[in-house]
């Protein structure tokens, strides 16, 4: 199952129903199986603190994916930052809609096992979240 929930902030215009489908058919190209996922919406102060509280990181950032991954089925709870993706479709010149659903699908690539931090690691990342763009309609 998969659940939208906000914390501090207004519920992005989603289409829940398309971007769930959406989800499962990513996660599908990797031989993944949906389980629990828990989207939570929220604001820069609060990602901020979560960053701070479990990572120890001291700065913004757009997601935070908790991994509860069990085998093939990917489960976690995403901390998106609605005020970073805002900034960051500005920053690139991208519409809101489109950076907030990279953002929504980069999680969901990290559960199925996409890194981005090591060496070529960050193209690898980039194009499976273009790929995944490319399959829904925005």
């Amino acid at each position: 199952m998969i659940s939208y929930q906000t914390e501090g902030v207004k519920m992005p215009d989603i289409k829940k129903k398309e971007t769930t489908g959406w989800i499962k058919e990513v996660a599908a190209c990797y031989g993944k199986r949906v389980g629990e996922i828990a989207y939570i919406f929220c604001s820069d102060d609060k990602i901020l603190e979560v960053n701070r509280q479990y990572l120890q990181h001291d700065y913004y950032t757009d997601i935070i994916t908790f991994d509860y991954c069990e085998g093939d089925r990917i489960s976690g709870d995403l901390f998106i930052s609605l005020d970073t993706v805002r900034t960051n479709a500005e920053q690139f010149e991208q519409p809101y809609d489109r950076e907030l659903h990279r953002v929504i699908i980069h999680g969901i690539l990290h559960l199925c096992g996409i890194n981005d931090k090591g060496p070529g690691e960050r193209e690898i990342m980039e194009d499976a979240e273009n790929k995944a763009l490319a399959l829904i309609s925005l």
